[in-house]
């Protein structure tokens, strides 16, 4: 064994990001999120409340009892991987990682004081080493990200809402903070892809991945082409009324939909962005301290203008149609009203001549 311990990562070159702050792979809808969520009225004071009775210690020793601890001696690929996606983020303190037995592909990463990496057998099974090994880094980047703490305080209370459907009072309360959680955590699931990909440097291997997670061990079956049509489909497909029915389909979802997730991963790989980071150009831990909150948030503001201003969607189209042409839709209402567009030839016909010269 070498003295890095990682003499077993691919052979091709890959990547390492020294000192890499979480701040360069983060969605910026992750950090609006965040931002929000700290915001929520009555959030602070629930969570430091709750952050000494989550059953933190009884989820450890559920783990360790009942699931199996990846290391040297059990799943060792997995210990490989583990480890070698800590050292290409440069996350000095390796997470315990353990194999839940489940049919159901699935991954998380919990932990108030320290993370826990756990997968399940069915996606140990479904996946190859390079999706398996984005898979992993996905984990390792919510855990550099600290998305485990907010991730354990919405299992807690997503368990306690179904306790407590009873009361009326307090289950708006917690639904209204585990709403905003899940819309936090959706938004991190970006971020992590993103981690996956800094991780596996194979964005092949990442799609692989998230169309096995949609349509299983198929892959002879399926495209990533077509797979990322889907996206394009469903992002400008039907109605408002459709519009509005993808609003509550992904309310009670703690993920996106998985076409999404590749559309957004896919367009990422080919920026700017994810270019400068793989030269070497990333925003560093040492300076987070002096990272601007405003800043990310004018960041996260601009992200989401842009994401209405681009988007297909029928009522995300309505709305940046509203935003961005408000004088012209005055104006075309005016004239609708007082019959301007029909009061003599020359003048309607002067006013179009203006409005070409002005788009010219």
């Amino acid at each position: 064994m070498t003295d890095t311990g990682f003499e077993k990562a691919p052979a091709r070159d890959r990547r390492r990001f020294p000192g890499i702050s979480s701040r360069a792979y983060e969605h910026p809808a992750d950090r609006s999120a965040l931002v929000a969520l700290r915001k929520l009225s009555g959030f602070d004071t629930v969570f430091k409340a709750l952050s000494g009775l989550l059953p933190e210690r009884s989820l450890r020793l559920l783990f360790l009892s009942d699931s199996v601890r990846v290391g040297e001696t059990q799943f060792a690929h997995l210990h490989t991987m583990l480890r070698d996606a800590c050292y290409i983020l440069d996350l000095e303190k390796v997470p315990q990682m353990y194999v839940q037995q489940d049919p159901k592909p699935n991954a998380m990463c919990i932990g108030l004081d320290e993370p826990i990496i756990v997968v399940t057998t069915g996606l140990v099974e479904l996946l190859d080493e390079e999706e398996m090994r984005a898979v992993v880094g996905h984990e390792v980047g919510h855990a550099l990200s600290g998305h485990s703490v907010y991730r354990t305080v919405l299992l807690f209370l997503t368990n306690l809402a179904l306790r407590v459907a009873w009361i009326p009072l307090g289950n708006v309360a917690i639904t209204a903070i585990v709403t905003a959680l899940r819309e936090w955590f959706r938004k991190s699931e970006l971020s992590a892809d993103r981690a996956g990909l800094l991780v596996g440097q194979d964005v092949t291997a990442s799609m692989r991945g998230l169309m096995k997670m949609a349509g299983g061990n198929h892959l002879h079956e399926m495209n990533v082409d077509a797979f990322l049509a889907q996206a394009d489909e469903y992002e400008k497909s039907g109605d408002l009324r459709d519009s509005v029915l993808k609003i509550l389909n992904v309310l009670p979802r703690t993920h996106p939909f998985t076409t999404v997730r590749a559309a957004e991963l896919n367009k990422w790989s080919q920026s700017r962005d994810y270019q400068r980071i793989m030269d070497g150009h990333y925003p560093r831990r040492e300076d987070d301290k002096d990272a601007s909150v405003s800043d990310s948030f004018r960041e996260s503001a601009s992200h989401y203008a842009d994401a209405v201003r681009s988007s297909k969607d029928p009522l995300f189209k309505l709305v940046g149609d509203i935003a961005g042409g408000a004088a012209d839709v005055g104006g075309k209402l005016r004239d609708k009203f007082t019959g301007a567009a029909w009061s003599g030839g020359a003048g309607g016909a002067e006013g179009k001549g203006g409005a070409a010269t002005g788009q010219g």
